[in-house]
């Protein structure tokens, strides 16, 4: 009987013990696991238990929020211009999370982020005051670009390229945040299962066939490598050109435009096909690869800071596929970030100061907390020397070549059009392109910009860079240079 009893005794020991040891497991090791769960409620509770902290444009809060009803979340994301801003703030939703600006700073923003912290604070586990994101979002060239993209499929950049300051991130269609904030499942389902994708942020995390635009990285590469010694320098480049190791002729836009042997400058001008794919073949895939990605390409970490998609200049060709890469086809694909860059580069003498669309993050009382207009740096993309070049070309493009409608009346303007082809065997309607810069003829105010229209109303046979997406270039430059 004795024996039986200590059994028991032992048994009973042992599994107490085990109890212990995984209630301390629990308790220690996966206590803050199950807190962070994206399932515990207990944590949205919190999150929404106060209003949160904003989203700042020119000295203006663009979000907000607004005490709810019948819920254990007191309180819930609102946004002013909502879709105007959509692709900068993305969303704050109890049920579906937050992207963009709103789940990069979440932490600052519900009061969370360590930094917000005082020393009593910590002591008490005091949730923080939230703080406040302040972007470099300039609020005229935002609505210039959204009003002209209008009800076109696209998006638009524009970038300051002596600061680096990212002025406009659009995409269109857009939709209204504040449609999610409180979990409405029927606006979830109807936002994401819409054929025109209305939040995927086409301006940072698209990228598509850049066509022509491309050909001004072509251009900087060939004068940096010294295959040609200015933009007005005869090109080796045979009209019709056939592309290597094929009987296929590579045709130009223009049949009359004079394309053979054209120089640089004239190539850029007429956008000739026959310049550019030659040239690529001649500099050969791993030079152009090389400045392509001085200007930014295959950088799988390019935050803004919102994480932006891959430009991508491909590998491994044959010289028939690395002819089509000179003028922005076969696998090259770019966002119009991506092709903002190459302008703001060109313009600020071939030079990039980092992009970015957050000035500063403070707390509640309005200290500064992080200042990244002051952590920016600047790289030498191309010489100054070809910098200056390759503006005297592009200028040439909007005064008397195919770029035409983004003139601006007291203003240097320089641009670059591009159409490229979409779908097998160019069977859709092509993508619309224009990247340039301007530079105000009375102050020194000046902008890059890129846009891209995916699909417009307008028939295929109207589809152009110049008569699509130069007009929207136009009234973003306008917007930024104005006094």
């Amino acid at each position: 009987m004795n024996k039986t009893i200590r059994r028991s005794a032992v048994f009973t020991l042992l599994l107490v013990l085990a109890l212990l040891v995984r209630a301390t497991w629990v308790q220690f090791y996966e206590g803050q696991a199950l807190a962070d769960d994206k399932d515990n409620r207990r944590n949205a509770i919190e999150q929404y238990a106060n209003p949160l902290g904003n989203i700042i444009v020119a000295g203006d809060a663009i979000t907000g929020s607004a005490q709810t009803k019948g819920s254990d979340l007191e309180y819930k994301r609102t946004y002013t211009d909502g879709s105007l801003y959509a692709a900068v703030t993305g969303y704050s939703s109890q049920v579906y999370g937050a992207t963009q600006l709103e789940g990069i700073y979440q932490d600052l923003l519900d009061g969370t982020d360590l930094q917000l912290k005082t020393p009593l604070d910590t002591i008490t586990n005091k949730r923080a005051d939230p703080g406040d994101v302040v972007t470099t979002i300039d609020p005229d060239v935002q609505k210039a670009a959204y009003e002209a993209l209008g009800d076109k499929k696209g998006a638009a950049v524009a970038i300051d390229p002596t600061t680096g300051k990212i002025l406009a991130v659009v995409s269109t269609p857009s939709y209204d945040p504040s449609q999610l904030s409180a979990g409405d499942s029927d606006a979830w389902t109807k936002l994401t299962k819409d054929a025109d994708k209305p939040m995927t942020n086409r301006a940072l995390r698209q990228p598509l066939p850049p066509g022509s635009t491309f050909k001004l990285v072509v251009a900087a590469a060939a004068l940096e490598d010294g295959l040609y010694s200015d933009v007005d320098a005869k090109t080796d480049s045979p009209n019709p050109y056939t592309l290597p190791d094929t009987t296929t002729d590579l045709a130009n836009e223009n049949a009359s435009a004079p394309c053979e042997n054209a120089s640089i400058r004239v190539a850029l001008q007429y956008s000739c096909n026959n310049v550019f794919a030659k040239m690529a073949v001649d500099l050969g895939q791993d030079k152009l690869r090389a400045q392509a990605e001085k200007f930014g390409f295959n950088d799988e970490s390019q935050d803004v800071p919102v994480r932006a998609y891959t430009s991508v200049y491909p590998s491994d060709m044959d010289k028939s596929s690395t002819a089509l890469t000179g003028i922005g086809q076969f696998d090259v694909t770019a966002t119009p970030l991506q092709m903002a860059m190459v302008s703001a580069a060109i313009a600020n003498d071939g030079k990039l100061v980092t992009p970015h669309m957050v000035s500063q993050t403070s707390d509640s009382d309005g200290n500064v907390l992080t200042n990244y207009d002051d952590s920016t740096e600047s790289k030498e993309i191309v010489s100054s020397s070809t910098a200056e070049q390759l503006q005297s070309a592009m200028q040439t493009v909007v005064e008397d070549g195919t770029g035409t409608n983004a003139q601006i009346s007291g203003a240097t303007v320089g641009g670059k059009t591009g159409t490229a082809q979409h779908g097998e065997n160019n069977s859709q309607t092509p993508y619309a392109w224009f990247t340039s810069y301007a530079k105000s003829d009375s102050s020194d105010k000046e902008v890059a910009v890129a846009v891209l229209v995916e699909q417009s109303d307008a028939a295929r046979s109207e589809v152009s860079g110049n008569g699509l997406a130069a007009p929207v270039a136009k009234a973003m430059m306008q917007a930024a240079l104005k006094d």
